[in-house]
């Protein structure tokens, strides 16, 4: 029997645990990643280790989320940002340098090299044949110091892709079939791994796409196989001597198989508002659109905009229809700019926004009240778009333009002849706005703007938990519900004080102020809790205001995750009955926990109001147990290395 490509990888980076679906394994990682919104905090804790130098293969700082400059915090968190990537080691790539996604594809990914970041979209990596994994900032900052990537085994899914794509179809499409298939839950505890014929026709760009939203499963990651189209992509970007072929064995085993046929497929859309909920452009009425957004980590390669462009030349966008484009990459504009087909998107009439994340995370061009936005992104959750009531359709780069053009959501197929981009033989390279070490790292003083507050440090897991449940709440809870993004609270990502005014805002107003006045408490859900991004702050925040323990039908993995590195107990449901049986308000005591919690799975909880118990399962491994018995990775952490 073979092994798959997954376990491959994982077998050549494994530091502890066996290789078993379900045990707890550890990772060498080789290279990470943050973003702006999650990396001031990820430097800070970094810097709490008191390790005086990053110890990966290499370490990335990205500028691309907190962009837009309306007052002093996010330009004073660059700076952070910049001098704190000398201090350590760090490469900093500069705003206006693109996305995190894009740019490290294009410049330093390495097929078989282990990545992890601290963004939920790290997997794009996995379309050049790396295992790319996000996580919690505070994860990361363990990484990069040196400590191993602790996670689930996880269970492989093969992906048998047959045949090719027809005219007007895109990858896009490949990815909303399957989260049509597996659902948002579906990829749970699961590595998503591509195979089969098809996989050859198919670019390092449109396997990114496909990678990157298979963070909307739910899944661990998602990977392609390194192959002669890697090869000629790295080439492309003047990295050849980096590849390496890595393949699946013939005979390899996985845990699920589901084949798609690539030339059954047909443009597709999901509908308003999750990832999954995904229809056929034809099985929904030619609505009427107000907005086209085209851009965002899953569709701002090159080729993407390349394909918008020739799809928009000589006509001009709706007039009911604003179109704004935000490439992916300095180098994906720039090209863009010097063959023309930035004049092509400008003169019918495209908004062009700078490279970065942008609207995707409700940075600017909210749509109107109500409006219809057609997005080539990778999330339409409810209130993320900036507009509460808005309808979002997630689509890809053809019907999004045809959409621009026509003022309706239709088929693209109805706009005739298709030209399908290819890669160019050679991409512009330029690194200029990437900013390598200095050689006197020592030297660099770290600038601190205001607005860069002190980490707040969980206290050791009480002996008892006697709270009250602050909110309960259904399923699909995700982390924009928790903590919530935009332009307005996003500069307050490195002042957890003033960030936590915002936790459950848009559920319960008033959350925060209660929370405050409880001292402690109680969050209750259902399945698939803290789905979506992979912001800590959804558990940092959390914890700052006093929540000690998050009951629900089941968890999203890295939210589970980031409760645990910040000493919150994710405790599941033993009977999901017990659910319906809890009111917001009820006082909730678990006794005697250190002990309980040390010496099985499964804990009493007593709701005082009705005076019954029920029984809920924690499921942490001996190290969680003592992660959230410190009162968090950071404490944990500090008592291993004293």
């Amino acid at each position: 029997m073979g092994d798959n490509l997954t376990r491959k990888i994982i077998a050549a980076h494994l530091v502890a645990g066996d290789m078993t679906a379900g045990s707890e394994i550890a990772i060498r990682v080789d290279q990470t990643l943050t973003q702006d919104a999650t990396g001031t905090m990820a430097y800070l804790q970094f810097e709490a280790m008191g390790i005086p130098q990053v110890k990966t293969e290499l370490s990335v700082s990205y500028v691309d989320h907190n962009t837009l400059q309306t007052g002093f915090e996010n330009a004073d968190d660059h700076l952070f940002l910049q001098t704190i990537a000398a201090k350590y080691g760090i490469y900093f790539s500069r705003p206006g340098n693109g996305i995190c996604h894009q740019v490290h594809l294009e410049r330093f990914a390495v097929p078989g090299k282990t990545l992890l970041g601290s963004d939920s979209h790290t997997p794009t990596g996995g379309g050049i044949g790396m295992l790319a994994i996000g996580a919690g900032g505070l994860d990361v900052a363990v990484a990069m110091g040196g400590g191993p990537f602790y996670l689930t085994m996880p269970k492989v899914v093969k992906i048998e892709l047959v045949n090719e794509l027809l005219p007007w179809v895109s990858a896009k499409d490949v990815i909303l079939e399957v989260l049509r298939r597996l659902t948002v839950k579906g990829g749970v505890g699961k590595v998503i791994e591509y195979a089969g014929p098809g996989v050859a026709a198919l670019s390092v760009p449109e396997r990114a796409t496909i990678t990157n939203m298979g963070a909307e499963l739910g899944a661990t990651s998602s990977i392609f196989p390194s192959d002669s189209v890697t090869k000629s992509f790295l080439a492309a970007q003047g990295r050849e001597e980096q590849w390496t072929e890595l393949l699946p064995d013939e005979d390899a085993i996985y845990d699920e198989e589901v084949l798609i046929d690539l030339a059954a497929l047909e443009p597709m859309v999901a509908c308003p508002s999750s990832p999954d909920a995904v229809k056929t452009v034809r099985e929904i009425d030619e609505i009427k659109v107000n907005q086209v957004a085209i851009g965002s980590c899953t569709n701002s390669s090159y080729t993407d905009l390349m394909q918008v462009a020739g799809i928009l030349r000589g006509k001009k966008v709706h007039d009911h229809v604003s179109l704004v484009i935000s490439p992916g990459s300095r180098q994906v504009l720039e090209m863009l700019a010097r063959n023309g087909a930035l004049a092509d998107l400008i003169a019918a009439g495209a908004r062009i926004l700078e490279s970065a994340c942008g609207p995707c995370i409700g940075m600017g061009q909210a749509p109107p009240s109500g409006a219809v936005s057609v997005r080539t992104f990778n999330r339409n959750f409810p209130g993320r778009s900036g507009t509460v009531d808005a309808k979002v359709y997630l689509a890809g780069p053809e019907t999004a333009a045809a959409a621009a053009l026509t003022g309706r959501l239709i088929d693209p197929r109805k706009l005739g002849e298709y030209n399908k981009i290819k890669l160019p033989p050679k991409f512009l390279i330029d690194d200029g706005m990437i900013i390598f070490p200095p050689e006197k790292q020592e030297a660099v003083d770290v600038l601190r703007g205001p607005n860069i507050n002190v980490l707040p440090i969980n206290q050791e897991l009480p002996d008892e938990v006697s709270a009250e449940v602050l909110l309960k709440v259904g399923d699909n809870i995700t982390t924009d519900h928790i903590m919530p993004a935009g332009a307005k609270i996003l500069p307050l990502r490195s002042n957890v004080p003033a960030i936590s005014e915002y936790v459950f805002r848009d559920i319960d107003p008033d959350f925060a102020i209660r929370a405050k006045k409880a001292g402690r408490g109680i969050v209750v859900g259902g399945h698939n809790y803290g789905q979506g991004s992979s912001r800590e702050h959804a558990a940092l925040a959390p914890m700052y205001l006093g929540i000690k323990a998050v009951l629900a039908k089941s968890f999203a993995r890295i939210h589970q995750a980031n409760l645990i590195n910040f000493g919150i107990l994710p405790l599941t449901f033993v009977d999901e009955v017990d659910y319906d049986g809890i009111e917001k308000g009820d006082l909730l005591k678990i006794s005697s926990l250190r002990g309980e919690l040390q010496s099985g799975d499964r804990l009493a909880v007593t709701n005082l109001r009705t005076g019954g118990s029920f029984t809920v399962y924690h499921g942490l491994t001996p190290r969680q147990k003592d992660i959230v018995l410190a009162g968090g990775l950071l404490n944990y952490t500090k008592k291993q290395s004293s």
